[in-house]
């Protein structure tokens, strides 16, 4: 028998979640808005707060900085869940890639259309770029975590960290020049499988 330490019962606490949700989703869909009208840089936390219907003290409940409400990835944990849903027999980068496709293809129009601009904003944006080199540290540790685990090794083994730096390295140089997409993914993981061939047609 459970017992609910809480006092509140489990549907209580389900409506607050999705209460939660529903607030940091409008916060983020009238950032974005505003970030097309006006720019990110002419965009501040108050004008945000206000097109959210929420102080801003409740933004910063949300998001620490009007920079993390950009960088903030939220597919990051649906990612990691689809690569352990991956079967064991599988090669790491296989399981990779079918995490992702799966991850991609499952996602809404709208939702799809959301993570597209928030990378064009990540990479584009001055303000935002001199944030790549933290995300880079963290998406490589996160890889690591993923890869150690389908391996049974650790997140500091040498070729682990390694193969997670290559890996987000290469989704770096690619999200610069073209949307980050399943076909992309594919193209990427197709080039490191095969070692990184380079040719040029004549």
């Amino acid at each position: 028998m459970s017992v609910e330490l809480s006092g509140e019962e489990p549907a209580v606490r389900g409506l607050r979640e999705r209460k939660k949700e529903r607030t940091r989703r409008t916060i983020r869909e009238e950032a974005f808005r505003l970030f097309r009208e006006q720019g990110y840089s002419d965009t501040t936390v108050e004008q945000i707060a206000a097109a959210a219907d929420v102080s801003p003290s409740t933004f910063f409940r949300y998001f620490p900085t009007k920079e993390q409400l950009v960088l903030a990835d939220d597919l990051d944990p649906v990612l990691i869940e689809a690569v352990r849903a991956q079967p064991p027999g599988i090669a790491p980068l296989t399981a990779l890639r079918n995490a992702m496709t799966d991850v991609y293809e499952g996602l809404s129009a709208e939702a799809y259309a959301f993570e597209q601009e928030r990378q064009a904003l990540v990479y584009h944006v001055p303000e935002l770029r001199s944030a790549i080199g933290r995300e880079m540290e963290r998406n490589i540790e996160m890889v690591a975590t993923i890869m150690a685990e389908r391996v049974g090794g650790t997140t500091d083994d040498f070729e682990i960290r390694v193969l997670a730096g290559a890996l987000t390295g290469a989704g770096l140089a690619v999200a610069r020049i073209t949307p980050i997409n399943p076909e992309n993914i594919g193209r990427m993981l197709d080039l490191l499988e095969a070692g990184l061939p380079l040719s040029r047609e004549q």
